[in-house]
């Protein structure tokens, strides 16, 4: 830090004084003046060379002045190079273009951080208390402030927070989960943000579902709502006619948007069907249903059925369930059955249990007649069959015709989108009152769908629909094989030792079960999922398509798995300490060109919140930007190891680690 500048001399004397003297003053006051500036760095002359401050900036400028013309050299002489080569040499030597640019571009980044300093490379500080839980673009106070009502206070609203860089520490007492599938059924309760009254108070759903015992929360399926879960999804089947609910996928059923899903119960149960259940629910400062749903290592995320669609693509789940999930279905001209009926694959099946589907009980009121006459028409315009109804529960499927939206009376119910406003892939675009999805080429009915397993490798006609040939995405398969079994060789504190090796060549190959929740922050094809599937290791993904890339969600949901829409530069929709496994392919590359509102620290430290203590990074990239993400990883204080890859000298591997801090040794 620079000293203060100092005032100079006061100057006093008589009226007698000659000017001799008060020449010498003057000077000698405007030569303290001149070195106190000089000591300070605010000397005018610019030819002091002598400062290191002075001779620091003029390097620093030097060299900027220097890259700078470098590039317009570079980019200048490759567009007149590019005019006058062949046409079968242009991809090899774009490729060597691509990856000049990305040197470059690295390269202005590096001096641009070793100009600024060396407090821009100190590690990052750990949040307050107060961010244990904290998740960025849900503040139901301040979007009230804001104006937001009527339900869309609990959406989704980035950019009106400060971003804030630090790491979040895990609750005191935090314990790593347990591994799968003892983790489904037992939790440990200073892991998540739920009080014990919560848990035993005689009148929640919580007491119904749950059971505290010490440090742990234990699940059953027994309720006083059900008389069990297995004994419900049982129903379901047969209400479907089926046997069981063994037989979901035979009629076509795989993936489920469960809609208030409680703790996950019934998402749980099916698992071990082969089904693959995604819990939606508003977000929940306290006792939050998807913070729960996801510590028992079940797909969950943050989404509410309010003012936005959801985003998913459309045709996207085989079916959506909806027990006591608290939406009022029949308010704002059915928008919210028309959002239902988007993301419902042809075929597929809405399941409502509530005391409201009492429409013709003994108990029944004026009220709950006028909802019983709205669903029956609206379910009618939509196309839909009532196939059964049993107790509480209703079952509805939806037509696998498309001619039957043609076949209704003119103005009877919504009409079908328009195609500037059928979007098959919204990102949080407000709710739409048109039939979506009905004009899409993947309309293809469940039931004519293979199934599962066969379902995840789409065939020849399936696979054209998104401009793929079978070769293109069976080389993507095996690519994905051999890099899981290269990835989970890797997945050991070994690799970090001064003398690193690879864990498998001697000592046993980590478990299968030793991860469950794993986000793919770039996910293409699926393949990565895919890969993990057929190598039997006790995962789910959360396969994530960013919003400046290609599109392949709707392929993804197709194959049966789960994804989402995501912009990088927000904050993901789901509680910290989420995953065991982040997962990023180049991603790097794709973001590096574009016009970014954020930074790559701030892509870094959204993967830190959503990292659980002791879980795992995986960087897969060029060497510049993985080398360039390496010198980043030290200001999360993760450990961090760049691994080469034999298949291919142009990539390379990051492998991090995040440490557990624990809160008690951080304060002491």
């Amino acid at each position: 830090m620079s000293r203060p500048l100092h005032r100079g001399a006061r100057i006093s004397g008589s009226n007698g004084s000659n000017n001799d003297l008060w020449d010498s003053q003057m000077k000698e006051k405007t030569e303290k003046e001149e070195l106190d500036r000089r000591e300070n760095g605010f000397a005018s002359d610019s030819l002091l060379v002598g400062s290191p401050r002075i001779r620091q900036r003029i390097t620093m400028l030097i060299l900027k002045l220097s890259l700078v013309l470098i590039v317009i050299l570079a980019l200048t002489g490759s567009f007149w190079w590019a005019i006058s080569i062949s046409t079968t040499s242009r991809g090899h030597i774009f490729r060597g273009y691509r990856r000049l640019q990305e040197q470059l571009v690295l390269d202005l980044w590096d001096i641009g951080e070793l100009s600024l300093g060396s407090s821009r490379l100190k590690e990052l500080e750990f949040c307050p208390q107060d961010f244990e839980n904290h998740v960025p673009c849900f503040n139901v106070s301040a979007n009230l402030a804001l104006g937001y009502s009527d339900g869309s206070e609990y959406d989704r609203v980035c950019g009106h927070e400060p971003r804030q860089n630090c790491l979040a520490l895990a609750p005191l007492n935090y314990k790593i989960p347990l591994r799968w599938p003892t983790g489904r059924d037992v939790i440990w309760f200073a892991n998540v943000k739920i009080t014990a009254q919560e848990v035993m108070s005689s009148g929640s759903l919580t007491k119904r579902m749950m059971m505290l015992d010490e440090e742990q929360i234990s699940f059953r399926s027994a309720s006083l709502m059900f008389d069990g879960i297995e004994d419900y999804s049982h129903q379901i089947a047969e209400m479907i006619g089926l046997r069981n609910e063994s037989n979901f996928i035979h009629a076509g059923v795989r993936t489920i948007l469960d809609i208030g899903c409680g703790y996950g119960s019934f998402g749980a149960h099916l698992f071990s069907n082969e089904l693959l259940t995604m819990c939606i629910a508003n977000y929940e400062a306290l006792g939050s249903q998807v913070q729960l749903t996801l510590e028992r290592g079940l797909p969950a995320m943050i989404a509410s059925f309010s003012s936005k669609q959801l985003p998913y693509p459309s045709l996207s789940f085989d079916m959506l369930h909806c027990a006591r999930c608290g939406i009022d279905w029949d308010q704002k001209d059915g928008i919210y059955l028309i959002e239902v009926d988007r993301v419902l694959k042809p075929g597929g099946y809405f399941v409502w249990t509530s005391p409201l589907t009492n429409f013709q009980g003994v108990l029944r009121t004026k009220e709950r007649k006028k909802m019983g006459n709205f669903f029956r028409d609206f379910a009618d315009k939509l196309c839909w069959e009532m196939l059964s109804q049993q107790d509480e529960t209703i079952v509805w499927k939806k037509t696998s015709k498309r001619n039957c939206y043609n076949s209704r009376k003119p103005g009877s119910g919504p009409s079908l989108c328009s195609k500037n406003h059928d979007v098959e892939s919204p990102y949080y675009q407000p709710l739409q009152a048109c039939i979506a999805g009905a004009q899409s080429r993947r309309w293809i009915p469940i039931e004519e769908r293979t199934s599962w397993p066969s379902r995840a490798n789409l065939n020849k006609s399936e696979l054209a629909l998104y401009g793929l040939h079978p070769e293109e995405v069976a080389d993507d398969t095996d690519n994905w094989k051999a890099a899981v079994r290269n990835y989970w060789s890797l997945l050991s504190p070994l690799i970090f030792s001064d003398h690193p090796k690879r864990p498998g060549d001697e000592d046993p190959s980590p478990p299968y079960n030793m991860l469950r929740n794993v986000l793919d922050m770039n996910a293409n094809f699926g393949g990565f999922n895919s890969a993990l599937l057929e190598a039997r290791k006790s995962v789910w993904v959360m396969n994530v398509v960013p919003t400046n890339g290609p599109n392949y969600l709707p392929l993804i949901m197709d194959r049966g798995f789960v994804g989402v829409l995501h912009d990088w530069c927000e904050s993901f929709p789901t509680y910290p300490r989420t995953y065991d496994l982040v997962h990023a392919a180049g991603l790097l590359s794709l973001e590096i060109g574009q016009q970014r509102r954020c930074t790559t620290l701030d892509l870094f430290s959204e993967i830190d919140r959503l990292l659980r203590p002791e879980g795992w990074v995986i960087f897969r990239d060029t060497a510049p930007l993985i080398e360039s993400a390496r010198a980043l990883t030290s200001r999360l204080k993760w450990d961090a190891r760049v691994v080469e890859m034999e298949s291919n000298s142009d990539e390379r591997l990051l492998i991090c680690q995040k440490p557990f801090f624990k809160r008690q040794a951080i304060q002491s």
